[in-house]
């Protein structure tokens, strides 16, 4: 005797279809179920409920299980071993299907560039997403906007001049994550998301560094040709570890620097605030980077060579130009010397002398980490370009 489902009052038009389904999976295909109830459309749903699902119905209520699942899922693979489990190449056939999914044959094809593990990937990567996650700020209340601001017109105008600087390398700095996302396969997605938190951290810092160029002027400072150009090298870089290295190891590296000068040197308290903020999630940025390029190399140490190529391509389309502004050196020069004596001149260019040698140190030591021998790194950071990122 067939096993025996009691449907009661319940029909397949509000969810009885549900049951039977439950009820067919312990079943081989060629066996029968026998569907009882008191729905009055009982009979004539189940008949046409058996021919869209592919089993056969007999009289008195009775299904006989067809072999159409089955076949729906006879070549089905997983989309990696498991949940956890991160692929070393990730099918561009799985689609957009989640990692550790049974995927069903026959779905279109992802048309992304970077579908290997070792072309993106770093262990930390779950980890810093995890800290995004948990560090994420409002800029209108993490930042003391309504506090006293009195600050002297000339270092107000150095200010300006620096927080313009600081929006346009961070619309760089989001457009690159932003272009990366769309190109990378899903199945590693700890890798997306955490780009995806990168790009709404830059779009974070180009809305504080603006509201603060703004907050007591109402028109930015200067921007000029020499930094763009030095930008859109970055923007021009195709590969993932490339740009992942230009940007995050040797330009955000930089720039972190240069978030804890403005800090240090900050005339008044929202202004050490953004780069404070700022400076916290751009480590981030520097960390993934750092330990991105360290797995590629490890994985393949003559990767070295095209690391070392990229900062000497990008140094050679640059070397005709200017290079960091002058208004934005000049604008840090005053910051750090706070007034316009003689002695407090000299004290700023000093500062930022030392700046400059801390980006060099910190951009030789990255390097090291990453696989390059002292001498060479000392050598690739001279390359660097003058406009820091």
């Amino acid at each position: 005797m067939p096993p025996v489902i009691d449907l009661d009052g319940l029909g397949l038009d509000n969810g009885g279809h549900l049951l039977i389904d439950r009820a067919l999976s312990t079943l081989r295909p060629g066996e029968s179920l026998t569907v009882s109830g008191h729905h009055p459309a009982l009979e004539i749903h189940l008949a046409a409920w058996c021919r869209a699902e592919g089993h056969l119905y007999r009289r008195e209520l009775t299904v006989v299980k067809g072999p159409a699942d089955a076949e729906r899922w006879a070549h089905a693979e997983r989309a990696g071993e498991a949940a956890a489990t991160v692929a070393e190449h990730a099918k561009l056939q799985w689609g957009l299907a989640a990692r550790g999914a049974l995927i069903e044959p026959g779905g279109p094809p992802l048309d992304v560039d970077w579908a290997e593990r070792d072309h993106v990937w770093a262990d930390i990567a779950p980890q810093l997403y995890a800290q995004a996650n948990a560090s994420q700020w409002n800029p209108a209340t993490a930042v003391d906007w309504a506090g006293p601001h009195v600050v002297p017109q000339d270092i107000e105008t150095a200010v300006v001049q620096i927080m313009t600087y600081l929006v346009e390398n961070e619309q760089a700095a989001l457009m690159i994550p932003a272009r990366m996302l769309a190109r990378l396969h899903p199945h590693y997605r700890e890798v997306m998301q955490l780009l995806a938190a990168q790009a709404a951290d830059e779009a974070r810092h180009v809305e504080i560094f603006t509201r603060r160029a703004l907050l007591h002027r109402d028109v930015l400072g200067v921007s000029g040709a020499g930094g763009r150009s030095s930008l859109q090298s970055l923007l021009d870089e195709p590969d993932f570890t490339l740009a992942s290295f230009l940007l995050s190891v040797l330009g955000e590296g930089s720039f972190l620097d240069l978030l804890r000068f403005i800090q240090r040197h900050a005339p008044d308290r929202a202004t050490a605030d953004v780069t404070r903020l700022a400076g916290r999630d751009e480590a981030r940025h520097v960390a993934f980077g750092v330990a991105h390029t360290a797995h590629v190399v490890r994985s393949d140490p003559a990767h070295l060579i095209r690391l070392r190529a990229a900062v000497e391509r990008r140094h050679s389309v640059l070397a005709d130009t200017a290079g960091l502004n002058r208004e934005v050196f000049d604008s840090l020069v005053v910051l750090a010397a706070g007034s316009w004596t003689p002695a407090a001149v000299a004290r700023g260019w000093q500062e930022v002398q030392r700046l400059q040698a801390a980006m060099d140190e910190g951009r030789q030591r990255r390097l090291e980490f990453i696989g390059f021998p002292p001498d060479e790194a000392t050598a690739i950071s001279a390359l660097h370009t003058r406009n820091f990122m």
